[in-house]
């Protein structure tokens, strides 16, 4: 499976259009500023997901869907820890840096004192 694909000839018209469609929702929410914050919102998801489609359209959006849906495939691969080896590392990665507080305070405390002692 590959990623590249060729581009049409369209493409650079098509990303202009993405780039238009999200200055239109940056625009049109300061422009309506005075409007509901739902309506604003609204507008600017639904301009985001035309603009998203026809980026997908693309020859670089082609080959991000691809890349997605790739890493979906090996997401469902990963084998993932059961809850009691989950519970177990945690356990250790929080002894390991209370250990590690503990002796830098302690140590801390030692160069503190030491250094109060040639200071005077």
């Amino acid at each position: 499976m590959s990623a590249e694909t060729t581009g049409s000839r369209f493409d650079g018209l098509k990303w202009l259009v993405v780039v238009a469609l999200i200055a239109v929702a940056v625009l049109g929410n300061s422009f309506y500023a005075d409007q509901s914050m739902l309506y604003r919102v609204l507008g600017i998801v639904v301009l985001g997901v035309i603009a998203a489609l026809v980026a997908l359209k693309t020859a670089k959006g082609a080959a991000f869907w691809s890349l997605v849906k790739g890493a979906r495939t090996e997401i469902r691969k990963v084998v993932w820890p059961t809850r009691q080896e989950a519970v177990q590392t945690t356990l250790m990665v929080v002894a390991f840096v209370v250990l590690v507080a503990l002796f830098l305070w302690g140590l801390d405390t030692l160069l503190g004192w030491a250094a109060s002692q040639v200071i005077g």
